[in-house]
């Protein structure tokens, strides 16, 4: 477990009492790190050893997230770049190869990026005008693409119930994506433009501009805030918080459940009602 203080990073055991590694971190002003965490001056913070790992001072790095065996880090320009395990198409570079060093995401060049998350082996990236991008391992529909694994099970009780709706489905010309070794684009809703984003092992979350969430992906230890242990290939929006008068500023997944920062709906103002209704 890695833990940022003010002056320092430190990387705890549950087995000891005491922090295992510890860095310290200097800045101009005294006020702490000006970097987003796992980020620190120079480089980064691993879970793994060697638990701080250089950066190139060339990337101008403003923003980097850790998947179990990849990263994925943000520029100042907006270019993300991807490095380490690619055995599931999570680097985004069109084949399973690893990444010794940070590579530019090809795919997405000319596109500035603003955020980026990274699952257990998949990735996800928001573009400047809101659109969401994700690519990687799609076994529990956690990248938003049609899932085999998923749709089978559907198929399995559908075919229990009706011999016809079967051989239908056997029919059918839809194309299941287990591993999207490229950034697709994924329609969250065509409502809105996405603002954030956050990816647990194997599900993914994202929050829209009018305040709404959004999941999909393994869904079997209630993660997805829908109310049930089912898994989903596309994203559905939660509507817990919509009943309660809430309004979602920010999610974070981890990496079997979901953290939300939601506040109270501002009620309409009387001035707004009457010029709607005269409208």
């Amino acid at each position: 477990m890695a833990l940022s203080f003010r002056d320092r990073v430190e990387i705890w055991s549950l087995r000891e009492n005491k922090p295992v590694w510890c860095m310290e971190v200097k800045t101009s002003d005294n006020t702490g790190p000006s970097l987003a965490f796992p980020l620190v001056p120079g480089g980064y913070i691993a879970s793994r050893s060697p638990f701080y790992r250089p950066l190139s001072p060339q990337l101008l790095a403003i923003s980097l997230a850790l998947g179990t065996q990849h990263a994925v880090l943000l520029s100042a320009s907006g270019v993300v770049y991807t490095w380490g395990c690619g055995s599931h198409g999570q680097l985004g570079h069109g084949d399973l190869s690893p990444e010794e060093e940070p590579r530019a995401l090809e795919a997405l060049m000319g596109l500035q990026m603003s955020s980026v998350a990274a699952g257990g082996w998949h990735s996800v990236c928001i573009s400047a005008g809101g659109d969401l991008y994700v690519w990687g391992w799609n076994e529990s529909g956690q990248v938003g693409l049609p899932s085999r694994s998923l749709r089978g099970g559907q198929l399995k009780t559908q075919c229990a119930g009706s011999a016809s709706t079967c051989k239908d489905q056997e029919n059918s010309d839809e194309v299941f994506i287990s591993i999207q070794a490229f950034p697709a684009l994924v329609d969250v809703t065509e409502l809105c433009e996405v603002s954030k984003v956050s990816c647990g092992s194997r599900h993914t979350a994202a929050v829209t501009s009018s305040g709404d969430l959004y999941t999909w992906g393994w869904g079997e230890y209630g993660q997805l805030g829908q109310g049930n242990m089912s898994s989903s290939d596309e994203p559905k929006q939660v509507r817990f918080f919509k009943d309660q008068g809430l309004r979602v500023l920010d999610v974070v997944c981890g990496p079997w459940n979901t953290f939300v920062s939601a506040v109270k709906e501002d009620p309409p103002h009387p001035e707004d009602l009457s010029s709607a209704l005269t409208i």
